[in-house]
């Protein structure tokens, strides 16, 4: 059971992170209200390519000229979303079978990712129907992130059980176990800057590095950059804030990239001391993607943040998510969520 299993659950993770990446590729090409409706797009579920029913849809919302490229990616981006949700329910059909049968499985995450999956699809409504309130697009990125990371889980669950591994063996980083989980608090939260400054539209705010704007320090108005509860009803594509409160979002995640960049690299450095190969292996990729992401974000901010860097930007930040998440299921020596 474990071994197709295990490997379907592999393939959805692959497809969770093409998911994200095409969400922020979606963000980032501000195709985010490429269809002004949800579910469909522009009142049909494929958007007709010409002619009388391409004049119907405009008619449907008259004062939103159709943009096909936009609206394409944004269609592309919801049928890849639904297409993971088969990949869920069928994670949990294995979950009741197992529980029915009294074998070891995953018993508790898989029912997370079911919420997850219907709280996402209600975000991803939220994101179009509320003209891409600021809170609900972070809340977006980090729906598909924590889906991300639960189908990464019960990889690494299915494959401790498989193998037995964690049962076996002496677990020699049991003392980092906290470390290790704040490494991934840390991390977490550093995504989560990193959607705020995407949801407002501040990744330009600050030019030059490390300066911002010619200051090592620059003005800040925290109040403002970091209000969550903002008005209802407007057309948030852009932004709405004015410059000191996004150059103040753009510093602060700054700040967090240098934190989590020390942080990690430390943590990483004195795992690879571990005897066990597989957390060696763990604390070599957690270093790789930290240095990748480290310097795609200066790519970022020199180059003017061009699409392909900001898009991999995005991408590698959760797979240093999930190389963090490796390090904790090793602290585990009993079966996961059972």
């Amino acid at each position: 059971m474990f071994k197709n299993t295990s490997k379907i659950i592999l393939i959805s993770v692959c497809f969770a992170l093409f998911v994200v990446t095409l969400g922020a590729y979606t963000r980032l090409t501000n195709a985010g209200l490429g269809c002004p409706d949800w579910p469909g797009c522009y009142g049909h579920m494929i958007l007709p390519e010409k002619g009388q029913a391409l004049t119907h849809a405009q008619s449907s919302f008259p004062q939103l000229p159709i943009e096909k490229t936009k609206a394409w990616t944004e269609m592309a981006h919801r049928y890849a979303a639904g297409t993971l949700g088969f990949f869920i329910l069928f994670i949990v059909f294995q979950t009741i079978k197992a529980i029915r049968k009294d074998i070891p499985f995953p018993r508790i995450v898989p029912f997370i990712l079911l919420g997850l999956l219907f709280f996402q699809a209600a975000l991803g409504m939220w994101t179009v129907t509320l003209k891409l309130l600021p809170v609900v697009v972070m809340g977006h990125l980090l729906g598909g992130i924590s889906i991300l990371a639960c189908l990464w889980w019960c990889y690494l669950s299915i494959r401790s059980i498989d193998n037995q591994r964690l049962m076996t063996r002496e677990n020699d980083i049991d003392s980092f176990k906290p470390w290790i989980i704040l490494g991934c608090l840390i991390v977490f939260s550093q995504i989560a800057l990193g959607g705020w400054v995407s949801a407002n539209y501040a990744g330009l705010s600050c030019v030059g590095f490390p300066s911002c704007n010619g200051a090592l320090l620059p003005s800040l108005d925290l109040s403002h950059a970091f209000n969550f509860i903002s008005p209802i009803g407007a057309n948030y594509q852009g932004g709405l804030l004015d410059s000191p409160a996004r150059i103040t979002i753009q510093f602060v995640h700054r700040v967090g990239a240098l934190v989590t960049f020390t942080y990690v690299s430390i943590l990483a450095i004195l795992l690879l001391k571990s005897r066990r190969r597989s957390v060696k292996k763990a604390a070599i990729f957690a270093l790789i993607t930290l240095l990748l992401q480290f310097c795609l974000g200066i790519l970022n901010v020199l180059y003017l943040l061009p699409i392909k860097v900001a898009v991999a930007h995005n991408g590698v930040a959760a797979l240093l998510f999930l190389s963090m998440l490796a390090l904790a299921h090793h602290t585990k020596r009993e079966r996961m969520f059972l």
